[in-house]
This record gives C-alpha cells, structure tokens and sequence, in this order.
C-alpha cells in the first residue's frame, strides 16, 4: 500500500488532496497546525479508514516538527511513497518590499521554501532506499518564468525559488526513481479550495476562460496523476492550472 504525506492537509487544497488519495486506497500521514475542528471533521468522515489514516499536529517552519512528522509517518507505515507540500504561508496585507520586516520575510521565505528543503532532506533517504518517490511542491500562476509580483514580493521570491529547487530535485533523484513536479493553481478564492468540479461549472462567475475557476478537485486529480506509479516521465514539470489565464497574460506580456 502507497503512502504519502500531506501537509497541511485538514482544510482547504490539502484536505481534497487527503481525500483524493484516501479514496484512491492510500496511506496518507496528514499534517496540520492548529484546526482542531478541521481534524475531528476528517477523521469522521473517513472513520472506515482510520487504519489508513494518520494525523500529526506540527509547524512546518520548525525543524523539530518537520522530523517528528516524518519519523511518525515512517513507523506507522514503513514507507513513504509521496511528499505533496501544501504548508506555506501567503501574504494577504499588500505592501512594496521594502515595507517588509526581515520577520515578514523570513516567515515567507521559511513556511514556502526553507520547509520544503528540510521536510526533503528527510524524506528522500526514504525513497531512494525505495527506489520510489513522488514529490509535489506549489507555486502560483507563471511562477516557472519568475515574474515579479507587485506588493507581494516575499511570497512571490520564495515560489520562484522552489521552482528551481523542485526541478532541482528532479535531475538529482531521477535515478533513484524519484520524481519532483510542481503545480500552479493560480489564485484560487476561498470558496474554491473545497469545491468539486461540478460545483464550479453551477457557479455563474466566469472566473477563467474555461469558464469555470480552478477548484481544488482539480488540484487534487493533477497530483494524484502525478503521484502514480507509471507518471514516472513527468519529472520537473511545472504544471499551471488557471483555465487559460496563464495564456492570456503571456499573450499580453
């Protein structure tokens, strides 16, 4: 039986990432922080897989949470198959750069990419010995051409870097069967983040071109794609999920 991390994975995105992978007969190790009441609603609805299921409270800015996240994860199911790093602060207070604290900056720099790089110096031991690993990292919409971002310069420094740390990983693991693949969802509202697909198509608002926003089922069926055995040649991959805004703004650019 496969088993993957998930951080953050109680609510929003992450929860219908644990959902996805839940229901397609993983192993899922589920971190989260603080939401008491998200933990409680989960482990209810999935109560008949609870022999598959683990959660583990942890800040993943700290470097004792992170290994006792996967040291958890590892004896309660002797392997770990994949890593989907879904933690990671945003900036929702929009200022100039150099309106930022060194503490704003370096809570963007270590919750979106510092976290990454220590939960992956971990994990991979893991999968080489496995010969198998699938690692799934985050970014934001064109992320993989390093824009700038106006007033939101910490996030979008910390994103940009993980692309090349995803794809770092990629060329550096490829012969030990791992693969690194990033997605980039866009900006997803909050209503979003739980919806299913057939709920975005109900809403009126022609949020993308497609006509319909990005949901966080499509998220979750894009990694769970990525995350399967035989996805073996998709590897450093950046995959932008925007209903084809990305196109439109490369168009514009």
């Amino acid at each position: 039986m496969r088993h993957a991390i998930i951080t953050a994975g109680s609510k929003g995105l992450g929860r219908m990432v644990t959902e996805a992978f839940l229901a397609k007969g993983y192993a899922v190790t589920v971190n989260y922080r603080s939401d008491e009441k998200a933990v409680v609603d989960l482990k209810t609805k999935w109560e008949a897989a609870q022999d598959r299921l683990q959660v583990i409270k942890g800040d993943m800015t700290r470097r004792e949470d992170i290994d006792a996240l996967v040291e958890g994860a590892y004896r309660r199911f002797g392997r770990i198959d994949c890593l989907i790093n879904n933690a990671g602060p945003f900036v929702f207070t929009r200022k100039p750069i150099i309106d930022y604290s060194e503490d704003e900056w370096f809570e963007m720099i270590n919750g979106n990419l510092t976290s990454v790089f220590r939960l992956v110096k971990k994990v991979v031991p893991i999968m080489r010995r496995q010969h198998f690993g699938r690692i799934i990292t985050y970014g934001f919409q064109n992320a993989d051409v390093a824009p700038g971002w106006i007033h939101r310069g910490p996030f979008a420094s910390a994103k940009t870097g993980l692309v090349s740390l995803t794809r770092t990983i990629a060329l550096e693991e490829a012969a030990y069967g791992i693969t690194a693949n990033m997605v980039l969802p866009g900006l997803i509202e909050d209503d979003m983040k739980e919806a299913t697909i057939a709920m975005a198509r109900e809403d009126r608002k022609k949020r993308t071109p497609i006509g319909r926003s990005v949901t966080g089922e499509d998220i979750a069926r894009t990694i769970l794609f990525l995350c399967a055995e035989d996805s073996e040649m998709i590897t450093g991959a950046v995959v932008d999920m925007t209903g084809g805004k990305d196109v439109i703004n490369r168009m514009r650019s």
